[in-house]
């Protein structure tokens, strides 16, 4: 087998398979003879190690996708791939752009690590086809964006908080429990999170305003250009698919990523508003808005540290502007 893993640093976060490993998944999903002919790791993926998988007899490459090992999952994260799979009923509204789960296993009897196998989607990363376009064109891409995350914000699910759980009854619950866990893991790995926990006893103590919030939708959790596939001959950017949804949520469309990416700059993205819709402005919409970017933050503090980046402590001078705004 042509095999390609990332290479990373000794006790980098994401550890990749073996060839071995990656041909027992293949004889689990496609039979017992079943022989990958090549397996490539792909490095865009910032959690799970991700794979285009060929395997003989099959008409198309796969992707496989691989969880962190149990013991290195942060409660804030745990299971995320597991949360992706629970969405799948709820994202039918955009199933044309989402691959095809082929299979998946959590039993961790093959690899000791959860995984799924997905179809390949066509087209190129929007990363790497975007710049390609003069920017006059780049309007009709967050022209699409808008309508995909209209689209998936217009489902209503059964409880606030993560798709696969725990579900909670109130926005506020949901809001707090993921300050607070956010909060156990930057403090796990040594790093201040003072600033965290004084945003989650703001918003139990203005509980009322999150509360406001009375219908779980659906959040994309992370939907932005990185996770957005491009027609590589199309002579505008035209959205092809979308990916990487294991952080998927029931609540406030307003405390969705994509929320946070289209309103952090008036450039071409102000183009994403045309097909989502007008973003509630109200006092009370406001000082919400500065919960979630709190939320935002923690996670990028800790999400920057699994990644060894030097960036960590910029968090902190972000974080006590939003705290002035909130006391």
């Amino acid at each position: 087998m042509d095999f390609q893993p990332v290479e990373r640093v000794s006790g980098a976060f994401q550890q990749s398979l073996t060839a071995e490993e990656i041909g027992k998944v293949c004889r689990r999903v496609f039979g017992g003879a079943a022989a990958p002919v090549s397996a490539v790791e792909l490095g865009m993926g910032m959690y799970n190690n991700v794979y285009r998988v060929t395997v003989a007899g099959q008409e198309r490459p796969v992707v496989l996708r691989v969880a962190p090992e149990p013991g290195r999952q942060f409660r804030s994260e745990r299971q995320l791939m597991r949360n992706e799979y629970a969405s799948v009923p709820y994202l039918a509204v955009i199933a044309p752009l989402m691959p095809r789960v082929i299979a998946a296993d959590w039993s961790q009897e093959v690899i000791g690590r959860d995984w799924m196998v997905q179809s390949l989607l066509d087209g190129i990363p929007a990363p790497e086809r975007l710049g390609d376009y003069p920017r006059t064109a780049w309007p009709a891409f967050f022209r699409q964006l808008g309508g995909i995350a209209r689209s998936v914000h217009d489902v209503v699910g059964p409880h606030f908080g993560p798709v696969g759980g725990p579900g909670h009854a109130t926005w506020s619950e949901a809001v707090i429990a993921s300050l607070e866990e956010i909060a156990a893991d930057l403090e796990s790995v040594g790093l201040g999170a003072a600033d965290v926990r004084k945003v989650a006893a703001v918003a139990a103590h203005e509980s009322a305003v999150l509360d406001e919030v009375t219908e779980p939708r659906m959040l994309t959790g992370d939907l932005w250009t990185v996770n957005a596939l491009l027609d590589p001959a199309a002579g505008e950017p035209v959205i092809t698919g979308v990916l990487d949804f294991d952080r998927c949520l029931f609540g406030d469309p307003a405390a969705d990523w994509t929320i946070r990416m289209a309103t952090v700059k008036a450039d071409e993205r102000i183009a994403f508003w045309e097909r989502y819709g007008v973003l509630d402005r109200s006092p009370a919409a406001v000082w919400r808005a500065r919960v979630y970017e709190a939320r935002h933050l923690g996670a990028i503090r800790l999400e920057r540290h699994r990644l060894g980046k030097d960036s960590v402590g910029e968090s902190y001078g972000a974080m006590a502007e939003v705290l002035a705004g909130l006391t």
